[in-house]
């Protein structure tokens, strides 16, 4: 289901209205677990058996990982065992036709068709990251367990247990495309909700504000930016070509940023606070700081689960740089099973052991002086936007045509596409412009707050009037 559809429309006011009906825990995670899985369902019913398995099996791991009374042998083998499932499966459904294609020889993959056939399941990279979050949080708890989440004791002590693991892996605002919910951040907020507690402010700000980003930004500016494609960009002038560019990397912003801001709105409507996702990643004067402001809890994930454990920069500096360079290319392949993917991510990680290496964005950026700062934005931002390219283009013969036609296409404009570009990707260059300001402490907060209302009550009405056509969100593919 679509947060972008017609059947949400009516799927939200009923489990909203029947969730706060109930006034004990327990029935309302039954109903918000009942409606996730109707959610995830409701287009493709067997992914459903998918993510009952991974939330069944996760569920165990984390009980028998809490449990006084299991060895610590056993611990090993079960921490073990719910990793090779979550990683397995991760990597049967999102990388088997990849891996075939790249080390089994033409005639076996004859043979074995199947392989480029295996569908992806929505949502299945940030549930198997959760499922992984979940496993870890309880292998280090042990029998102390961690806030919210502790070892059950009694028959009604287990259910709740796994009531709690199942509403935490399924729930729906989070579900298909994050944010990516760690353990530690969301069982302490199980608990009764009720009506008068909503924060409807904060959640209509973020709701409105989201589906602006998606229906009226990202959705028109796919209008322009579905040109960017093999072969039909061949003969654009070098000037859209550039501006089209541009344009995706507003869209891809505007999508996944406007994704995971309905997910926080519709979360707080139900009582739950999910992490940020995003704090105005183009203002970053470095790339480093790019990764401290995009996709924030894919950013967290890995420096908490990867990083880290392979050392993170404990262990000398050479280490350092080969720990930058393996969390970076498989937070590539994360995003894709392609190898225009993995060499995005290995661009990134190349960029941040430059800049370790040579000091650059070093220090706090808001004490540098402000040419430096801008020109940190324009440099991080271009990069950035550049490297985009390979999620546009996944395969790499395109891209280097891309470049190609960037280098040797004749000037000029096609004037339709430059300005669906500009109109569309202004929204984006101005909330940039408002966090800076307010970041900076320019504006006095009170005093502006009656203008911003305002501003929310003009991005409804063009919500209501100017949306695109409606669209997947380009995160699902991950």
């Amino acid at each position: 289901m679509l947060f972008n559809s017609w059947t949400f429309a009516i799927f939200l006011p009923l489990v909203f209205l029947l969730y706060h009906a109930v006034r004990r825990a327990g029935w309302q995670v039954g109903v918000l677990i009942v409606a996730s899985f109707v959610f995830y369902g409701w287009h493709t019913p067997w992914l459903v058996l998918l993510l009952i398995a991974s939330t069944a099996l996760n569920a165990a791991a984390a009980q028998a990982l809490m449990s006084p009374g299991t060895p610590v042998v056993r611990r090993r083998w079960v921490l073990t065992g719910a990793l090779a499932f979550n990683l397995g499966a991760l990597a049967f459904f999102k990388y088997a036709g990849l891996l075939a294609r790249t080390l089994l020889p033409e005639s076996w993959r004859a043979q074995l068709p199947w392989l480029g056939a295996i569908p992806l399941p929505s949502g299945i990279s940030f549930y198997t990251f959760q499922g992984i979050s979940l496993v870890m949080e309880s292998w280090r708890a042990g029998p102390a367990g961690f806030p919210g989440l502790a070892p059950p004791l009694g028959a009604r002590a287990v259910a709740w247990f796994h009531a709690r693991v199942w509403f935490f892996k399924a729930f729906f605002p989070q579900l298909v495309s994050g944010p990516i919910v760690k353990a530690g951040e969301f069982f302490h907020q199980i608990g009764v909700k009720r009506w008068g507690d909503v924060d409807w402010d904060g959640a209509m700000r973020k709701l409105v504000l989201g589906f602006f980003l998606k229906l009226v930004v990202a959705d028109n500016l796919k209008e322009a930016t579905g040109v960017l494609h093999y072969p039909e960009f061949l003969e654009l002038p070098r000037l859209n070509l550039l501006l089209l560019l541009y344009g995706f990397s507003f869209q891809i912003l505007a999508d996944f940023a406007g994704y995971s801001l309905i997910a926080q709105g519709l979360a707080k409507l139900f009582g739950y606070e999910l992490p940020i996702n995003f704090n105005h990643p183009y203002l970053a004067v470095s790339i480093t700081e790019f990764w401290r402001r995009w996709h924030i809890s894919l950013s967290s994930w890995l420096r908490q689960y990867l990083y880290l454990p392979l050392g993170g920069n404990r262990r000398g500096e050479a280490r350092t740089y080969i720990n930058l360079f393996l969390v970076m290319f498989l937070g590539g392949l994360w995003h894709g099973a392609a190898w225009g993917f993995a060499i995005w991510g290995t661009a990134h990680g190349l960029l941040l052991a430059f800049e370790r290496f040579t000091g650059v964005g070093r220090g706090h950026p808001e004490d540098w002086p402000w040419w430096r700062r801008v020109l940190g934005i324009a440099v991080t931002f271009n990069l950035v936007s550049l490297l985009w390219l390979l999620f546009k283009l996944p395969d790499i013969r395109q891209a280097g045509a891309y470049l190609g036609c960037l280098a040797t296409n004749p000037g000029g404009i096609l004037p339709q596409y430059a300005f669906v570009t500009l109109l569309f990707g202004l929204p984006v260059v101005l909330h940039h412009l408002w966090g800076a300001l307010r970041t900076g402490s320019v504006l006095p907060t009170a005093r502006w707050h009656h203008a911003e209302t305002a501003v929310y009550g003009v991005l409804l009405a063009a919500i209501w009037v100017n949306a695109g056509t409606p669209g997947d969100f380009i995160y699902f593919q991950f």
